[in-house]
């Protein structure tokens, strides 16, 4: 029975062995994906033994993702681009391998709910700094965007970003992010403001190109007060649940040797699960 698991600390609050879980009954494959608890004190010795465990590799959250990273043996560009893992697997040398599925997911979901997105010769807004930040700007600069606009309260952090990632990158003052946007083809809030409700980001969409798409990787709720907002004003938005549906993909795929879709039976089951907790 092939095994594979997501580790985190805490890791209570992973949905993971939801998605996988439907495949594996889906696609009727003898295995297992499971949860486990790891202290950070403890990440690089589980790491080393997830061959003696019988795990074909792991999804990692917080706060592993940058310690993954350092321990693997090889690395995909969206890990390096990322400087954090949140896909490993073990190769057939026994090498531990590592992606940033994010990137992955984030572009799917999107190209998959507004296929035209890139279709305006427009710069890409992004609010926040952080991983999941890093992961949608390398995936944005991948797929062609000639300008990345990135707002952070920290502007120290988003000069770090930029940095890392060239000249297409600009970072603006974090008061700058309604009126330095309103021509952006996209709008991503990669931010932890709005999940379960908390907090508001304050965009004033009044004067938005109205072909602007409006993105938040906050998937609890499902609609945050960003996507309300912006729907309110008419524009198009895209939730933040595909994205983790979709980054799941490619792990599965690593692990059990299938690759697996997302339907749509998929997403309403964790959606579902989302709005009852």
């Amino acid at each position: 029975m092939k095994r594979a698991c997501v580790i985190g600390w805490p890791i209570e609050h992973s949905r993971s062995p939801a998605i996988h879980g439907y495949w594996l009954d889906r696609y009727k494959i003898d295995g297992s994906y499971t949860k486990r608890a790891v202290p950070p004190e403890e990440i690089e010795t589980f790491l080393g033994a997830l061959a003696a465990e019988g795990l074909a590799g792991c999804n990692v959250t917080i706060p592993h993702k940058e310690a993954a990273f350092r321990k693997s043996d090889e690395r995909e560009a969206s890990a390096v681009a990322v400087g954090a893992a949140i896909t490993l697997w073990l190769d057939d040398a026994g090498r531990l391998c590592a992606a940033n599925t994010d990137t992955y997911g984030y572009m799917t979901y999107l190209a998959d709910q507004a296929e035209d997105w890139s279709r305006r010769d427009a710069p890409v807004s992004i609010l926040g700094a952080g991983g999941a930040a890093r992961a949608i700007v390398y995936g944005f600069l991948e797929a062609g965007v000639g300008e990345v606009r990135v707002f952070n309260r920290s502007l120290a952090r988003a000069e770090a970003l930029a940095k890392d990632f060239g000249l297409r990158v600009k970072v603006l003052p974090w008061d700058q992010r309604s009126r330095a946007s309103t021509e952006a083809a996209v709008l991503v809030n990669t931010t932890s403001v709005g999940l379960k409700g908390a907090g508001t980001l304050d965009i004033d969409f009044t004067d938005f190109h109205p072909d602007c798409i409006v993105s938040d990787i906050v998937y609890v709720p499902l609609e945050t007060a960003l996507i309300r907002e912006a729907r309110r004003h008419g524009l198009r938005t895209v939730d933040g649940l595909g994205m983790l549906l979709h980054q799941a993909v490619p792990g599965f795929e690593r692990w059990f040797g299938v690759r697996p879709e997302v339907t749509d039976e998929l997403y309403d089951r964790i959606a579902a699960d989302i709005e009852a907790a």
